[in-house]
């Protein structure tokens, strides 16, 4: 089952439910993938680009929480949580912290990086190579810390 196939099957069990959040994140996430699939890119759209979409979103809803917390404005952003915690279920399984330490150890290992000054060359790989399977803000504090920094 595709991802917009699993995103239309749950729109139709949260209208029956009555899930109105639901319902509005996951009208909003479909709107998105068509929108992908009709800007003329070449070939079919790819996993990839599906769980691009869903990185944008909850990027947008990160970016929307803290300026609504700025503007002490906790109910909004509370939804916004709310609706990352519903698109994060679509993402496939991402690496955990310890995953990621080791990944990054190997690629300072590889690079024989060893000071802070490194941290551009081995980011630059790691940004790479765990794209899509981890976090990027995680990444860069593994990398950051592995490194000393």
């Amino acid at each position: 089952m595709t991802l917009n196939e699993r995103i239309v099957e749950d729109m139709k069990a949260a209208m029956k439910s009555g899930a109105a959040l639901r319902l509005s994140t996951l009208r909003t996430l479909r709107a998105q993938l068509i929108e992908l699939s009709k800007r003329g890119s070449e070939g079919p759209i790819t996993p990839e680009d599906e769980t691009g979409v869903l990185f944008s979103a909850i990027k947008k809803r990160k970016e929307a929480i803290e300026m609504y917390e700025k503007g002490g404005r906790a109910e909004l952003a509370a939804k916004e949580r709310e609706e990352i915690s519903i698109i994060t279920n679509y993402l496939p399984q991402q690496m955990t912290r310890e995953e990621i330490l080791e990944k990054v150890r190997e690629i300072i290992a590889r690079t024989g990086s060893s000071t802070p000054k490194d941290f551009g060359k081995v980011m630059g790989i790691a940004a790479k190579e765990l794209k899509r399977k981890a976090d990027g803000s995680l990444v860069q504090e593994v990398v950051k810390h592995t490194l000393g920094g």
